[in-house]
């Protein structure tokens, strides 16, 4: 059975498991201060244009999650987050067990706008109730839709006119910025949001995510909650190695354009069959509307997420491309789908 669930299924990139290997026994700093995550927190910087940003390595996105909105927030502020973002539904109310609620509100294609933040602030108008700080979107999104650039300028305006905090969930940044509808840059973003990570966990990485903090008040004693939270490694340049590696040459974007051009194919193929989707996601999710009894078909082959009934007689499934998805699996995938349908 091959597995269309996720796109950290698979260990790491070669190049990646060649370098750690190649390190092995070298001897160096702990907790981050070796001298391959000083080289990969240089590089970072380079490649989004911003000198002043700090980065810190964090193990995987939902730990990251945790520790910037709980460091960014007082006690008596909330997140905002759309309906069906990463943070409210696949998170075990990790952000709530910190002592801050997540106000939700509906957005549109899994995004948030200035008016549903607008919304938000007319109902939480004094110290009766928790008041909104910060701004939770991913980009990619939960449903796989992106964020365009004058989209993520009109959040920014609202969010500095509001004094509210700007935080993109990053996980799947790669996929996003390597999507043929994206006119976003990676150095855009330290002028557009206020933190954003970088993620590593689904792009090739073994683990890690790169955490990218451009507000200088968000910045103090970082280390701090990192260390009070059990994420600061002992062994950090383990992640260091691996954004150095990513980002040596263009590995990062590579893999994921990989995984968006066979995610594109399957989507193309889909399309040329009258396939209707549920959200309209040009990156390496897709949700195709099957029959019921074509996705138990398919579940014989294929492991994949059945993500929302949509009536009596058919579902939406996710197929989720990665850096390593094999092409001939991919081509399998379509013939069966064709056959099926």
């Amino acid at each position: 059975m091959y597995s269309f669930k996720n796109d950290y299924s698979e260990g790491a990139h070669p190049k990646i498991l060649n370098t750690l290997l190649e390190t092995n026994q070298e001897q160096d700093e702990g907790y981050g201060l070796d001298r391959y995550s000083k080289k990969a927190i240089e590089r970072i910087k380079e490649k989004i244009g911003s000198e002043n940003a700090d980065i810190h390595f964090i193990s995987g996105g939902t730990q990251t999650n945790i520790i910037a909105i709980s460091a960014f927030l007082r006690p008596h502020e909330a997140a905002i987050a759309v309906s069906s973002g990463h943070i409210l539904g696949h998170e075990t109310g990790a952000i709530e067990a910190t002592g801050h609620k997540i106000l939700s509100v509906e957005g549109k294609d899994g995004k948030l706008s200035p008016s549903d933040l607008q919304g938000v602030l007319d109902i939480h108008p004094d110290e009766h109730m928790v008041k909104p700080k910060l701004v939770y979107i991913s980009n990619s999104t939960e449903i796989g839709s992106i964020y365009s650039k004058s989209e993520l300028q009109e959040l920014h305006n609202f969010c500095q006119r509001n004094q509210l905090i700007l935080y993109m969930d990053g996980a799947r940044l790669g996929s996003a910025l390597c999507s043929e509808e994206n006119d976003l840059q990676l150095s855009d973003l330290p002028t557009l949001v206020d933190a954003f990570y970088i993620g590593g966990t689904k792009n090739g990485a073994l683990i890690g995510e790169a955490l990218v903090i451009c507000r200088e008040s968000l910045k103090e004693d970082f280390r701090y909650h990192i260390k009070q939270k059990g994420a600061l490694l002992a062994k950090g340049r383990l992640m260091g190695i691996q954004f150095l590696e990513l980002f040596r040459d263009n590995l990062f974007f590579d893999l994921a354009i990989h995984a968006n051009k066979l995610a594109g194919r399957i989507r193309n193929e889909l399309e040329k069959a009258n396939v209707k989707f549920l959200t309209h996601s040009p990156s390496n999710q897709i949700f195709p509307i099957l029959l019921n009894a074509v996705i138990t078909e398919l579940q014989t082959k294929y492991a994949f997420h059945i993500w929302e009934k949509v009536d009596s007689d058919s579902s939406a499934i996710r197929l989720v491309t990665s850096w390593a998805t094999k092409e001939g699996e991919v081509n399998s995938l379509i013939a069966d789908l064709k056959k099926l349908l």
